[in-house]
């Protein structure tokens, strides 16, 4: 009997342990949503759709707002770090020493609209971002144009696309190898804005999507996303997921 209960246990833990491999997920990711300033509506619906992409395409997400989660133990066992319409200074000065020790060890950022509008000081992180929101006009319908096909999730992107969204003006580039993959044609709307003594006109080429290599690791940007509906849309969420996969794992180009 003693040597059954013994065979029956192991072969208990061996089903087990086939059953955890065979639903190993591919990678993890932290979903961060911290707000110091504006807070989008669209938020709710954004952290709803990249569940969606995880649970879709098999990998893990752990949302979080708490930005004690910047630790470098905490942050050891993620592949990406999504930030998802954050604003303003959201890390302190040790936390963002952990994020950085967290890209040069060769991981991935993914920054969603209002993640370039997060933390202006912090010059690595601009850099890593490439290029920080200055100002923007009314919500408005534009053709998008795409730039660089050969991009995961831009399998299906249409060369030419009427959208409708916040389309933001950035400064001057903070990186020079921004590989540019979605612009905005600015003859299709009016881009100009004007805050207090701040103006915009327009950039003349105007990318909305870029990414590239940063300090050891990698860095995808979409400035789409401002309206909830958007995160309901499949092409982008296939954006989305294909800068999500790219920054974790490297692979697809």
């Amino acid at each position: 009997m003693k040597k059954v209960h013994i065979k029956s246990t192991f072969l208990l833990a061996l089903f087990l342990l086939t059953c955890s491999l065979s639903f190993a997920q591919q990678f993890k990711a932290l979903l961060f949503t911290k707000t110091d300033g504006f807070h989008h509506e669209s938020i709710h619906e954004g952290v709803t759709a990249i569940r969606f992409l995880a649970n879709r395409n098999n990998f893990t997400v752990d949302w979080h707002e708490n930005a004690s989660i910047f630790n470098d133990k905490a942050l050891e066992g993620y592949a990406v770090v999504i930030f998802l319409n954050t604003t303003g200074n959201i890390l302190t000065d040790e936390q963002q020493a952990a994020f950085e020790k967290f890209i040069k060890a060769g991981k991935g950022y993914v920054g969603i609209h209002s993640a370039s509008d997060t933390e202006y000081d912090w010059a690595w992180y601009t850099k890593l971002v490439g290029m920080m929101f200055k100002i923007h006009p009314q919500q408005q319908t534009a053709y998008l144009k795409l730039e660089d096909g050969n991009f995961p999730g831009l399998e299906r992107f249409p060369k030419k696309l009427l959208w409708t969204d916040e389309w933001y003006e950035f400064s001057d580039r903070k990186a020079d190898d921004l590989h540019i993959l979605v612009s905005i044609d600015e003859k299709t709307y009016n881009p100009y804005a004007k805050w207090g003594e701040k103006e915009g006109k327009g950039m003349g080429f105007h990318p909305i999507s870029w990414y590239h290599n940063y300090d050891g690791g990698r860095s995808f940007y979409t400035a789409l996303g401002h309206i909830p509906l958007t995160y309901s849309d499949q092409t982008f969420l296939d954006h989305i997921y294909g800068g999500i996969y790219w920054a974790a794992t490297g692979k697809g180009l």
